[in-house]
């Protein structure tokens, strides 16, 4: 079973539905993997056994008779600590939240449940998901899989964990201004950014209900897609026959590429010319209006979030990590003019967005400006921690702010990702996309 223990969800897949591998031996291996594993407690918040052993029996019996729901029937995954999970805690990485149980799934989770997906526990996440650096002193600060003083990427921190250590074939979490993105990049998988509105937020403790996404942290884009559908209730995208060839892509010169480091501009640049040497045509692109709309994410982001976490941040704020009440905060700076202002002028944004990238396949940037930051610093020096978090998420921002879909992928080098940011509701023809790039930068 250990040989198995490093495929991709989809590989594991076909060979239950081989009958090489059955559901219930495939879960008992990542329990027992689970169980075994030094970092454990720094990457899952709970474990849910019961339930993975309970579902991973009726996928085997399934199997048995020739009737699975999905290709993915009888796979475990982990799931982010806002998913909604009947009867398990539901804490969102944050101790305003501890005892929380919810008493029914998340409507995703029951998508997944119901095409026969193995729940194996809940990940922990940066505390309310409102940081993109993954440090969480409040629960606990899961391991980048890259360095081992460094933070992860956040808020999907666990998720990210779960899957680059080996505790979760595939992981599920969301993406508010690049949550599945940036630990993703940081840990050298795929994550996708689905289209605002794509998949549903019922049973997901909220962050920002304007910008909140769900999507998959994975190995492959195959499972992306597979658990993006799955998630949605959809068929999945055929990625078969997927190609560069004749794709027009645009290299995004606005914003993304200033301050960058040096790794992540390297390893971005060698990946556009393996994208080049595999048939896509690359024009570089300028959408200046891009500076204006992160003018706007002050009054927008931390304005909505502040708005809907206020009274029970204030009725208990001594039980917050103080970075992460003080980013809450700054929402109080803003007024309900201040706001409708700044949605009034990012809509003139996506216009302008939308016209400068039209005739482009996909918009490509570097997935993160930096590489993941050092724990112990972030710890003792508040300035490196604001100035690294907003880095962090500086480029990724740009997917949630103009409301499209977007996907990273590995480059070759650690904790460097490209991204590839598609149209709204694009998300098929971007997963498509994605199998090419794939295969171009593998």
């Amino acid at each position: 079973m250990q040989d198995h223990m490093t495929k991709s969800a989809a590989e594991l897949g076909r060979l239950i539905g081989a009958g090489e591998i059955d559901p219930v031996d495939l879960t008992h291996a990542f329990l027992d993997r689970i169980d075994a594993h030094e970092l454990k407690d720094r990457i899952y918040a709970r474990v849910t056994p019961q339930r993975a052993m309970a579902e991973a029996e009726a996928a085997s019996q399934r199997a048995k008779v020739g009737q699975r729901l999905s290709l993915l029937d009888g796979v475990p995954v982990s799931w982010k600590d806002l998913f909604d999970t009947a009867g398990d805690g539901t804490e969102a990485g944050s101790n305003l939240l501890k005892g929380r149980v919810p008493d029914a799934d998340a409507v995703v989770v029951q998508n997944a449940s119901s095409m026969g997906l193995v729940c194996l526990g809940k990940t922990h996440m940066s505390e309310l998901a409102f940081s993109g650096l993954g440090y969480n002193p409040s629960t606990a600060t899961p391991p980048c899989v890259n360095d081992a003083d460094a933070v992860p990427g956040g808020s999907s921190s666990g998720a990210a964990a779960s899957v680059a250590f080996g505790l979760a074939p595939a992981a599920i979490g969301s993406d508010t201004g690049g949550s599945v993105r940036i630990p993703s990049a940081w840990n050298d998988l795929v994550g996708m950014k689905t289209t605002h509105g794509r998949l549903s937020l019922e049973g997901c403790v909220p962050l920002s209900f304007r910008f909140d996404t769900v999507g998959p942290l994975t190995k492959t884009v195959e499972d992306a897609a597979l658990l993006t559908a799955i998630m949605e209730g959809a068929s999945p995208p055929d990625l078969r026959g997927a190609s560069l060839q004749g794709r027009r892509f645009g290299a995004l010169q606005s914003v993304v590429l200033d301050d960058i480091r040096d790794a992540p501009m390297a390893a971005y640049q060698s990946a556009v010319e393996r994208l080049q040497a595999a048939g896509a045509k690359i024009v570089p692109i300028e959408v200046p209006e891009l500076a204006d709309a992160m003018d706007q994410a002050g009054p927008l982001m931390p304005g909505e979030v502040y708005g809907l976490w206020r009274d029970v941040i204030e009725a208990n704020p001594d039980a917050m990590y103080a970075e992460i009440l003080q980013r809450f905060r700054l929402g109080a700076e803003f007024s309900a003019p201040d706001y409708n202002a700044a949605w009034a002028k990012l809509e003139a944004v996506r216009h302008a967005w939308d016209a400068a990238v039209a005739g482009f396949d996909a918009v490509l940037a570097p997935s993160a400006p930096i590489l993941p930051p050092n724990l112990e610093r972030l710890n003792t020096d508040s300035a490196y921690y604001k100035t690294e978090n907003l880095l962090a998420l500086r480029n990724t921002r740009v997917g949630n702010l103009m409301g499209i879909c977007a996907l990273t992928l590995p480059t070759g080098v650690p904790s460097c990702g490209i991204m590839l940011m598609g149209l709204r509701h694009g998300d098929e023809a971007l997963l498509r996309l994605g199998v090419a790039a794939e295969a171009a930068l593998t």
